[in-house]
């Protein structure tokens, strides 16, 4: 395909292309899997449509279908049309990082149609569309392929129209370069060289600065020859070319007063060895320079300046240059002014270059996702950190984090007195200090590896009352047990802490433990502090977390309580155990979650006497009702019911059975009808709690102990609350 890169004019690109077609043909009579797929392919913009079969051309001698794009995600609709197209077998667009597929690819009248949407065409290489489609060959089920490479094309313009054009020997200028496509015009930090002005091309934010540096006097003309990083086509779509229209700009180069004299070095490092020793630089022969003569190097031109270095020449060179020594003293920056070389006050040359101060970090800060920068360095397992170091020289320095990826980061500020750095911590690390190295030295800081210590939601604490366990945080509101408390136990689910994407740590707790009796008074009080729970195996960091303080097993109450254990309580008794987090480990709220049980019973056995007044009694044989009678006196054993719906409230109504004397409180001669009965009975009572004094309301009957009669019996009573 090479010999035909060169030809011109559609019929060059219709050969190449059919020429492409026949290769690929006579290679897949040989190889089934190499066998043509398409018969040819559009590529939709929203402007211009471009086919495969005329929209083709020549790149090292492989042919490209070219499109013009305007937008770095620029979304474009493929239309395949395959040789043979069979809708039992479909056409496959090969998925790639280079762009993402809309939708699916669907067959539509004999050929197939996709939306694609590109990713970073300017910065994409290598792009491309591969198909594939399965084929059987002798019984064998193969995979045939094709790919169409791509060649993404577009019009890139820039203009120059400097408002100053006074340039300075050896100063450098900087000029802002307007765009309509900036990202595609290549840059470099390289300077071109033996021109009457240098230059060199920057980004910075989206925006092209042209820097100059002129050589020599006079009207100078720039030409600026820019290139691009993807290639726009010339000669009516038969080339494609990366250089654009030269821009030239005329420039008056002026002359101080002072010969410039240039030095091969454009930064010293100010030390104790370039201040002792000195740093050997080259420099322009100066014409009268005495060799084995030391010159003063000053910051004004004027006498009295501020020594900034001297400089010792030593001998000629060959090219018209002198190499010297040059001690440094203090630092100066080229945005500050020309140096000037002087002997005895008088100042003979000038020159320019920085003298930097060794790079020294003075203070360095860490800042998490979503906080504000702190000097406590501590960082943990898996987290990305920025990390921002302050100093002076910062700018030359070559930084390293042991053991750590430097994240690329749009954010990232680097100046001689700052720099930042997104760096992320290995999920896996096995360190406790990450050293900070400047050049392979260490800085003398380092990032401590802190242990995640964040709380977890409670989910990971079970309780078992006589239940079997369940998760604590789901226990909302108070638990009425109907059976006796033989203990309650805790038990903690070391691996529901830490999961693959997230790190909690150890987790420390603190119980709280009260019993009351049904009257609400307490019975105990007691606070167990740092219960440490600590992740388990299945997490990442589970070699880390191992320490003698990590709980092991259950915690059972009975063995914190020391009055009355579980069993030992009364009806209606009350345990509330409050689980919270140790709010003294952690830097953010924890959890809590307050847990109540409650022995609730259903009956209640007692043995009552009651007063009741006015029976009216019925005995067997006779027709009715006696008259109503005195005040009688009755013992009984008696079940009350409690209410299934609220705490020790009971029903209205109770059973009993037991003795009752009637009339016993009639001292009269006669006696009355005093006399001595076994009952059962029923009594209604009122449901205010408060009451001090009550009028039940009994209903029974039983048996006359005297007179062995049966008897019904209906009447008020008195009962006194104490």
């Amino acid at each position: 395909m090479r010999y035909f890169s060169g030809f011109r004019g559609g019929v060059g690109v219709a050969l190449v292309w059919l020429l492409w077609l026949g290769l690929t043909s006579s290679a897949a009579a040989q190889t089934p899997g190499k066998m043509p797929l398409l018969r040819d392919l559009v590529l939709r913009t929203d402007t211009s449509n471009y086919a495969l079969s005329r929209n083709t051309i020549a790149v090292q001698g492989e042919p490209n279908l070219y499109f013009y794009y305007r937008q770095e995600d620029e979304t474009a609709e493929v239309l395949a049309y395959p040789i043979a197209f069979d809708p039992r077998n479909p056409l496959r667009l090969t998925r790639s990082a280079d762009f993402v597929m809309v939708d699916s690819m669907t067959a539509v009248d004999g050929h197939y149609r996709v939306k694609i949407r590109f990713k970073e065409l300017t910065a994409a290489r290598f792009l491309k569309l591969t198909f594939a489609q399965n084929a059987d060959s002798a019984g064998r089920l193969l995979t045939r392929t094709q790919a169409v490479n791509l060649l993404p094309v577009t019009r890139t313009t820039i203009t120059f129209k400097p408002t100053d054009t006074e340039l300075y020997v050896g100063e450098e200028k900087v000029f802002e370069i307007s765009s309509n496509n900036p990202k595609n015009v290549r840059v470099s930090s390289d300077w071109t060289k033996g021109q009457d002005i240098d230059y060199r091309l920057t980004q910075e934010n989206g925006v092209l600065h042209l820097h100059v540096l002129p050589n020599a006097l006079g009207n100078r003309v720039l030409t600026l020859r820019p290139q691009t990083e993807r290639p726009f086509l010339i000669e009516n779509g038969r080339r494609v070319s990366y250089a654009l229209a030269p821009v030239r700009q005329e420039f008056t180069v002026k002359a101080s007063r002072l010969r410039f004299l240039s030095v091969d070095k454009k930064e010293v490092t100010l030390d104790d060895a370039a201040r002792r020793r000195g740093v050997e630089i080259i420099l322009d022969n100066g014409r009268t320079f005495d060799l084995k003569h030391t010159y003063r190097v000053e910051d004004q031109e004027e006498a009295g300046g501020a020594l900034m270095a001297e400089l010792f020449t030593r001998q000629y060179l060959t090219n018209d240059r002198v190499l010297c020594w040059l001690r440094v003293y203090n630092t100066h920056r080229q945005t500050e002014g020309y140096l000037y070389i002087k002997e005895n006050d008088l100042p003979k040359y000038i020159t320019n270059f920085n003298i930097s101060p060794k790079t020294t970090v003075s203070a360095v800060s860490v800042r998490h996702r979503g906080g504000d920068w702190s000097t406590n360095l501590a960082v943990n397992p898996g987290e990305t950190v920025d990390v921002r170091l302050e100093g002076e020289s910062l700018q030359r320095a070559r930084f390293h984090f042991e053991d750590l990826a430097v994240v690329p980061s749009d954010s990232s500020v680097r100046s001689d007195a700052a720099v930042v750095y997104r760096v992320q911590i290995p999920v896996t690390i096995d360190k406790k200090r990450i050293t900070i190295f400047n050049a392979g030295q260490p800085t003398g800081y380092n990032l401590s590896v802190k242990e995640f210590q964040r709380p977890h939601p409670l989910d990971f604490v079970a309780v078992n009352f006589g239940e079997g366990a369940r998760t604590i945080n789901r226990l909302n509101g108070p638990v009425l047990y109907n059976r006796v408390i033989s203990d309650v136990v805790f038990s903690f689910n070391s691996n529901g802490i830490d999961t693959e994407n997230q790190l909690y740590g150890k987790q420390y707790l603190t119980f709280d433990i009260r019993t009351q009796n049904s009257k609400g008074e307490l019975i105990e009080m007691r606070t167990v502090d740092n219960i440490v729970v600590c992740p388990g195996d299945n997490s990442v960091r589970a070699a880390f977390y191992q320490d003698k303080q990590c709980q092991v097993g259950n915690i059972s109450l009975n063995n914190l309580l020391n009055s009355r254990k579980t069993y030992d309580l009364d009806d209606w008794s009350t345990i509330i155990i409050t689980v919270k987090h140790n709010q003294g480990q952690y830097q953010e709220p924890g959890f809590t979650q307050k847990l109540e049980l409650v022995l609730r019973r259903r009956v209640k056995f007692d043995i009552d006497v009651s007063f009741p007044g006015g029976l009216l009694t019925k005995y067997k044989g006779e027709p009715s009702y006696t008259s109503f009678g005195g005040i009688s006196l009755a013992m009984l054993g008696q079940l009350s019911f409690y209410h299934p719906e609220k705490i020790n409230r009971l029903r209205p109504y109770k059973v009993g059975a037991g003795f009752v004397a009637l009339n016993a409180f009639d001292l009269s001669k006669t006696g009355g009808n005093r006399d001595l009965g076994i009952v059962v009975l029923g009594s209604i009572y009122p449901t205010r709690r408060d009451a001090k004094l009550t009028f039940p309301l009994y209903l029974g009957g039983g048996y006359l102990l005297s007179t062995g009669r049966p008897f019904f019996l209906l009447g008020p009573g008195i009962g006194v609350r104490l």
